[in-house]
């Protein structure tokens, strides 16, 4: 099991002076190698279309509305899942979350992958590398802690790459952008798109 985690917004809590008033982590779950690598080729062959750069990234918030739908119906009819957590910052009161960006940017993920039916089992996760380290440095600890890894054996490996280099982790980009752009009644479309080919397994507003 391959699982591909991207987040849209910011794990910060000063909303008023900068930081994203939600916050989305987003799973592109494949259960089979061959069904990453046809993903992939796809993403790689969009390029090819929208007669963009092969080194092109697709990021949901800078990409346009036509290229954000050629994306999704170009990924659409692959064989993945999709599992969402979203965070509303204004319903979220603890003080050691709202304090410590790092703790929450762990206790999101954790959050995600404990509560997943007991469909992510002896995962490979592999998330952005691009970030701030601290938060990265603490996530596979506590994770593995959290989790209680060893006996769930929820995930095998970590492992954080660049998203410039790896369309997969591009895609679980493009899926919270879109994700967050639903719940602010910014773009519904290509969510939609999504939902309707039955790639969303679960999409968990926190509260």
């Amino acid at each position: 099991m391959l699982v591909f985690i991207d987040e849209s917004g910011d794990p910060g809590f000063q909303t008023k002076s900068g930081s994203s008033p939600i916050f989305v982590v987003a799973l592109v779950i494949f259960n089979d190698y061959l069904d990453a690598e046809k993903t992939s080729i796809a993403i790689k062959e969009l390029r090819r279309k929208l007669k963009v750069d092969d080194r092109f990234e697709f990021k949901f918030n800078k990409c346009d509305q036509r290229f954000k739908k050629a994306f999704f119906n170009a990924v659409s009819n692959f064989d993945y899942k999709i599992r969402a957590i979203l965070f509303d910052k204004d319903k979220i009161y603890s003080p050691r979350l709202r304090s410590y960006k790092e703790d929450f940017y762990s206790h999101a993920i954790m959050q995600i992958l404990k509560h997943s039916q007991r469909k992510i089992k002896n995962a490979r996760l592999k998330f952005d590398k691009r970030g701030e380290r601290e938060i990265r440095d603490k996530l596979r600890v506590y994770l593995s802690r959290s989790l209680n890894n060893k006996k769930g054996k929820i995930f095998k490996d970590l492992k954080f790459e660049d998203s410039r280099q790896n369309t997969l982790i591009q895609l679980a980009d493009m899926v919270s952008g879109c994700i967050a752009a639903d719940y602010k009644g910014k773009d519904k479309s290509c969510l939609q798109i999504l939902k309707q080919n039955k790639r969303v397994e679960d999409i968990w507003l926190f509260k």
